[in-house]
């Protein structure tokens, strides 16, 4: 289930290059897994801008996104007190699989909703490695929140100017027994040739409606035809059609 509500920003502030953070302030309640998304309206826009939910509480909705186009430059330019008409509890999320050592892979903006995934395994009494992948060392972001968490943190980064030079792949850990991704369509690729598990890709897909109804973001499964934004955006490994 989604709701169209509107909400207050407590804080729109830049974290790295060309990376914000915003917290909003407002109705949580149809936020139910790890990994759902919002979908934002922006003046003079038709479409609404889909942003995956970094965090969570019973009062505030917490997003890092971007700034890649004009809709992304509108909202960084905005500032605390205005409000945003937005839709929540959009897709499925993540499911917590019953594991002990969970590895987690976030690709530049697919890091956020990594987040608060790996607070519920945590909370599930898990213990997650959380690998990191940026280009260079200037888009690095959260290292740190997620160290506090207790996860286990890699950094890669494409050009060797932090942590371990190369992709997110060359910090793969010995043992895991389950994964849990979302990021680009290469690095995807890259990970199932080289993940040993089963485990759930969140995939980032242009979308029209966000919640189903336009059929634009559909594609192939082994199960049929999926939705991204409503289906997904999250799949799991043994469902997917490369």
């Amino acid at each position: 289930m989604y709701k169209q509500n509107n909400y207050k920003i407590l804080l729109n502030e830049l974290i790295a290059k060309s990376v914000y953070k915003m917290v909003l302030e407002g109705d949580t309640q149809y936020i139910t897994a790890p990994g759902q998304f919002i979908n934002i309206k922006l003046d003079g826009k038709f479409l609404r801008r889909p942003i995956s939910v970094c965090d969570y509480d019973d009062k505030t909705i917490t997003i890092i996104y971007k700034v890649v186009g004009s809709g992304t430059e509108q909202m960084a330019e905005m500032q605390a007190g205005e409000s945003l008409d937005i839709l929540t509890g959009l897709g499925n999320g993540y499911t917590i699989n019953d594991c002990q050592n969970p590895l987690l892979i976030g690709g530049g903006v697919g890091v956020p909703p990594m987040y608060n995934l790996c607070k519920k395994l945590i909370e599930a009494n898990q213990q997650p490695t959380v690998i990191l992948g940026f280009n260079t060392k200037d888009e690095i972001f959260y290292e740190e929140e997620f160290r506090k968490l207790g996860a286990d943190v890699r950094v890669t980064t494409v050009d060797g100017s932090y942590g371990i030079k190369g992709f997110v792949t060359d910090a793969f850990p010995e043992a895991y027994d389950y994964f849990y991704t979302c990021g680009p369509m290469p690095m995807f690729k890259a990970i199932e040739s080289k993940a040993v598990t089963s485990g759930q890709y969140s995939f980032e897909e242009r979308m029209g409606c966000g919640f189903g109804a336009c059929m634009g973001c559909s594609c192939k499964t082994k199960y049929g035809s999926k939705r991204i934004c409503k289906d997904g955006p999250v799949l799991v490994r043994e469902e997917i059609v490369w």
